[in-house]
């Protein structure tokens, strides 16, 4: 009797299916046999040359060709927009301006801490030492006071040029002169009267 093999044929006695050649997997010799395909390399860029890439893609389509008296043209229409929405904005900031004015309540005018005075002006006497200058002398001031420490006289001087409109007094006279107002660069004072007439 010829013995049959049960692991050929099925429990129902059919072939079993061989695996196809696409099935069977892949021997592991075969994968380090066959090279893997090399990698794209992959661009270095600089951060500058992504920023310009970036750019250049996001950049409208260049506009045709025109000539000055258009590019003129387009200008002029910009700044005329221009200028007429800054003359709507400014009016409207007005209009905000004098409504709020008119809400506020009204400021009282503050009344002046004291009335307008002229301070008391200070008069000297003295010698005069010179009148040569045209309407103009040389006095000399003398003062004498007490040293508040010491208690000693010290004695001092000081000149001033004051204005002599009629030239009245003359040198070695002793005059009265009082503060005015700055006549030139050196005067500020002017001639009041003369107490006494040099011999």
């Amino acid at each position: 009797m010829a013995e049959t093999d049960d692991t050929a044929t099925g429990p129902d006695g059919e072939q079993p299916e061989q695996p196809t050649a696409e099935e069977t997997p892949a021997p592991q010799d075969s994968a380090a046999a066959a090279p893997a395909a090399p990698p794209e390399p992959v661009e270095q860029l600089t951060p500058k040359q992504r920023r310009q890439r970036r750019r250049a893609l996001r950049a409208e389509p260049s506009k045709a060709p025109r000539t000055p008296e258009q590019r003129h043209a387009e200008r002029v229409e910009e700044r005329r927009g221009k200028a007429t929405a800054r003359r709507r904005r400014r009016l409207q900031e007005r209009a905000k301006a004098s409504e709020r004015r008119a809400g506020a309540p009204a400021v009282e005018e503050l009344a002046p801490v004291h009335a307008p005075r002229q301070g008391a002006r200070r008069i000297r006497q003295g010698v005069v030492v010179s009148d040569k200058a045209e309407k103009t002398i040389t006095v000399r001031i003398d003062v004498a006071r007490r040293h508040r420490r010491y208690e000693k006289i010290v004695r001092s001087s000081s000149t001033v040029h004051a204005h002599d409109e009629g030239n009245d007094a003359h040198e070695g006279d002793v005059v009265r002169v009082i503060e005015s107002r700055p006549l030139s660069r050196t005067k500020r004072w002017a001639l009041v009267d003369v107490l006494e007439r040099a011999r």
